[in-house]
């Protein structure tokens, strides 16, 4: 688990402290013999005197502190999260069907609610377009979702969708406007990125002002499974074109402190990344992007710096792997498939700009029980021996384990897992 060491509770004994030590300092002959230092955490009764780094001297010789003025000194910081493939498997959305017929998805996030509802900002890959039941809800190879996963993403805490992926047009126009729609009209508080109803919406960047902190986040996928573009919606999927990109970069840069860059690449079921991905990871980081964050290959991939060719760093999470999902497939390494991971940046202003100042990985695990409402996913940390036993992924791949999936974020995070 990340450790958070910024906390404001600390600060606020710091200063306490420090403020007790120059009162001592400064005592003299004339001072009386019992000499009080008081921190003022409410802005009342602040008397007379000049402020000093906020640290005001009063007339009795008291020195205090407003809570403004404590809150000032703490540089504004955004905490942002993502997961990975929300993957809607047959098994995953026959898990939401009510005794009534409706659909509920709320199961599949509750284990993570609480981390993503804190986090200044949380982002998902919506691997699989949402097109309503009307269109008929579908698995693999051909996916389509119930509108009712957008209303438990919603319920979650999620702030962006990414949509742009390889099964963005399984449905068709159709299900790619049902989908817009439904974010629309539903949700149009909530940032849908990776997919356009118009000319209009492509070329805007999307950018979200968060504690003072603007920030860019584009998407972009390698190809929609060989399905065209509609004829009068050339624009419809963010697709990997880089003169594109770099002019959506630059625009960027005009328009936001911080950019991200959500890229849908990779091959699938590697543990490492790919030439064609470090290639374009270091496209990414010599125009000047600060983070990149990629899914698709639906199994973690290592994380690392890269140096653009000005100088200066980008943070690369090759593949954070599958959020949740309900895979056929069979043998040696399919329980690589329900390992994913949560990134997790802190991006503070410094000096005027912002860098990431803290960064990790915290390891989960989608947890495959049929019936409904019971399949989910959990961080690794509150994972158990019980739970991986009960994962019916070991019917498919019984080297399934508690300490397999420790191994494997060992193997390919590194330091990054701290167990």
């Amino acid at each position: 688990m990340l450790e958070k060491k910024k906390l404001k509770f600390l600060k606020l004994i710091f200063v306490t402290a420090m403020s007790l030590l120059l009162v001592a300092c400064t005592e003299t002959k004339d001072e009386p013999d019992v000499f009080e230092a008081e921190i003022i955490l409410e802005n009342k009764n602040v008397q007379s005197g000049e402020k000093n780094d906020g640290i005001s001297e009063t007339e009795d010789g008291y020195l205090k502190q407003t809570e403004e003025e404590i809150i000032k000194e703490e540089p504004n910081s955004v905490e942002l999260i993502m997961v990975g493939d929300v993957l809607l498997h047959t098994r995953v959305s026959d898990s939401g069907l009510q005794e009534d017929g409706s659909y509920q998805y709320d199961h599949l996030f509750e284990k993570v609610k609480e981390k993503v509802e804190t986090a200044d900002l949380a982002l998902v890959n919506q691997e699989v377009i949402l097109g309503g039941t009307e269109l008929g809800l579908s698995g693999y190879p051909c996916f389509n979702g119930a509108y009712e996963v957008g209303d438990s993403l919603a319920d979650a805490g999620f702030d962006v969708i990414l949509h742009a992926t390889n099964h963005a047009l399984d449905k068709g126009k159709t299900g790619l406007l049902n989908c817009i729609h439904f974010w629309k009209k539903t949700y149009p508080e909530i940032g849908v990125v990776g997919i356009y109803e118009t000319q209009e919406e492509e070329n805007d960047i999307y950018v979200t002002t968060v504690n003072e902190i603007r920030i860019a986040i584009l998407n972009y996928t390698y190809g929609t499974n060989g399905i065209s573009l509609p004829k009068d919606m050339p624009y419809a999927v963010s697709l990997w074109e880089e003169e594109k990109i770099e002019r959506d970069v630059e625009a960027a840069k005009q328009q936001a402190d911080f950019i991200v860059v959500c890229p849908h690449w990779g091959t699938e079921y590697m543990l490492e990344e790919t030439a064609d991905q470090q290639r374009k990871a270091q496209f990414l980081a010599d125009l000047g992007v600060d983070l990149i964050i990629g899914t698709h290959p639906h199994v973690i991939e290592p994380v690392e710096w890269l140096t653009g060719t000005d100088g200066t760093q980008t943070l690369c999470y090759y593949s954070i792997g599958n959020f949740v999902n309900a895979t056929s497939g069979t043998g040696a390494g399919t329980a690589n498939r329900m390992v994913g991971g949560m990134a997790d940046v802190t991006i503070t202003m410094e000096e005027g700009e912002a860098v990431i100042s803290e960064y990790g990985i915290e390891p989960l695990v989608s947890h495959l029980v049929e019936g409904r409402g019971q399949m989910t996913t959990y961080f690794l940390d509150d994972y158990t021996k019980e739970l991986a036993e009960a994962n019916e992924i070991r019917k498919q791949d019984s080297s399934f384990s508690l300490t397999y999936c420790r191994d494997l974020c060992r193997q390919v995070f590194g330091d990054l897992y701290k167990e």
